[in-house]
């Protein structure tokens, strides 16, 4: 039973690899799939390393090729993407009430937190955009935007933005070129690439943080 969990997390945390398996296997139960894949990584601080971005693009590239459907994907994607946050943020404020100590939740590193108070300290408000671009930034900005007590409609207006082009700029990507015959044969070291993209403003910042420090 271990071992079947263990291939069944390893399968959904590697799922934009399996993207096309899925459709082929699942039809339009695929799209219900990458909704509940967005919502977790947004929306459970627990599931930061879910492959929101590689994810987004790889489904962008399979609606330009008639297997998605472009608006549904997109509209489908940014209710997640909007609703985990959301969630998030409830979580947070939950915490802040009770003050409970976030460095005893479970698979969630107190450096992460940590990280994620300095990006806010840095950016202020927009954090909330910007970390839709950073993983594990990204799962942790609404719960710390809630223990720093942000205005839930002040959140509601950046999750809104951050979630609209979040969504929209990596799924038409994909959808513009991700079917480029060069992209396609490379798809692999372009997902690594959109990765390593994602991580440089966290690596930038934690640079920043230890030459100041």
């Amino acid at each position: 039973m271990e071992d079947f969990l263990v291939t069944l997390m390893a399968w959904f945390i590697h799922l934009d690899a399996h993207l096309l398996e899925l459709i082929n296997a699942h039809g339009d139960w695929v799209y219900l799939i990458l909704f509940l894949v967005i919502f977790i990584e947004t929306g459970v601080i627990i599931m930061p390393f879910l492959p929101g971005d590689s994810l987004l693009f790889i489904a962008g590239a399979l609606a330009a090729k008639g297997l998605l459907d472009p608006l549904t994907l997109c509209v489908l994607l940014f209710i997640a993407a909007v609703s985990g946050d959301a969630l998030n943020f409830t979580i947070g404020a939950w915490f802040k009430r009770r003050a409970l100590d976030t460095s005893k939740i479970p698979f969630v590193k107190a450096e992460h937190i940590a990280h994620t108070q300095k990006f806010f300290t840095t950016h202020g408000g927009k954090t909330i955009i910007l970390a839709r671009f950073v993983p594990i930034v990204r799962t942790l900005a609404p719960f710390v935007a809630a223990l720093g007590a942000m205005p839930r409609k002040v959140f509601f207006t950046y999750n809104v933005t951050g979630a609209f082009l979040w969504i929209g700029s990596l799924v038409a990507a994909g959808y513009l070129f991700g079917n480029i015959p060069w992209i396609s044969r490379n798809l692999t070291a372009v997902v690594l690439g959109i990765v390593v993209l994602s991580i440089l403003p966290a690596v930038a910042g934690w640079l920043r943080s230890r030459r100041t420090a």
